[in-house]
């Protein structure tokens, strides 16, 4: 048995896909390719595939992370060059690594997520700074998530890692967000975008905001330059590291075609969105 981790960006094409639709993406392309898929045990066997962490729909990436399991040993560039040619455009492998078979699972790895997000604004550099500065200098900040019919009480400061300003033009402006994505919670950039109070809200409608994904472990750099195009949203999941994590494993890159060996490298507000 073998497993492979893939790094891939979702263009705007598919942005609007749920996670189970992706999942099903993935199973046929690798079906079509004649990949060795292996399969759980059981009644209903399924194929062995995992992603970090599920990606919002109307979010866009530039690096997501999956594993999937063979059950026998191919090399990266065949995977990769078998499966690129039977994945829709918007998806965009851009490498392929060989990892242990013992290191725990994918999700339980994931550590924070980074976004890019573009809010259109009122405010100027500085206005947008001194809103950044206040929420990061909170101890806390209590937030309520109403979703169908349930309503979610907690400390949305927790969730918030890191906030910075990349650009400024107004009428718009594109934060930088890194936030929590482990199985104590998950920021959402949205909320965070809500509770800054920066975006200017049109008539009848909530505040502008548009956000873009990319993927990282600790163990193997993957960050990817992000996209031209300013309407897509970014995301990075951050892993946590193990001592074992690169040991013989080796990687494909689609960008440079180069193979190499890894080395180790750390009164509540209330949102309906």
């Amino acid at each position: 048995m073998q497993r492979l981790r893939i790094t891939f960006a979702r263009g705007k094409e598919l942005k609007y896909i749920s996670h189970l639709d992706l999942m099903r993406l993935w199973q046929r392309a690798l079906r079509r390719a004649d990949i060795p898929l292996a399969y759980s045990q059981g009644f209903s066997p399924h194929p062995r595939l995992s992603i970090a962490a599920p990606l919002a729909i109307g979010v866009t990436s530039s690096g997501e992370l999956i594993d999937v399991f063979l059950k026998h040993r191919v090399s990266p560039h065949f995977f990769l060059k078998s499966l690129s040619n039977q994945l829709p455009p918007s998806i965009d492998i851009s490498e392929v690594a060989e990892i242990g078979l013992g290191l725990p699972s994918l999700q339980s790895q994931v550590l924070y997520a980074e976004y890019e997000v573009c809010v259109d604004t009122d405010k100027e550099a500085k206005g947008v700074e001194a809103s950044l500065r206040s929420l990061l200098a909170k101890d806390t900040l209590p937030w309520q998530h109403a979703r169908d019919k349930e309503i979610r009480k907690y400390d949305l400061r927790s969730l918030i890692e890191s906030i910075w300003l990349l650009d400024c033009n107004p009428p718009e402006c594109t934060l930088g967000m890194r936030l929590r994505c482990d199985s104590k919670g998950t920021g959402r950039p949205e909320q965070v975008t809500l509770a800054l109070g920066v975006a200017r809200a049109r008539r009848g409608r909530a505040p502008s905001r548009r956000a873009r994904r990319r993927a990282s472990t600790s163990r193997i750099s993957v960050s990817r330059p992000p996209s031209s195009s300013a309407t897509r949203p970014t995301r990075a999941a951050g892993l946590r590291s193990s001592p074992s994590a690169s040991s013989g494993r080796s990687a494909w890159s689609s960008r440079t075609g180069d193979r190499w060996s890894a080395s180790p490298t750390s009164r509540p507000m209330t949102s309906s969105i």
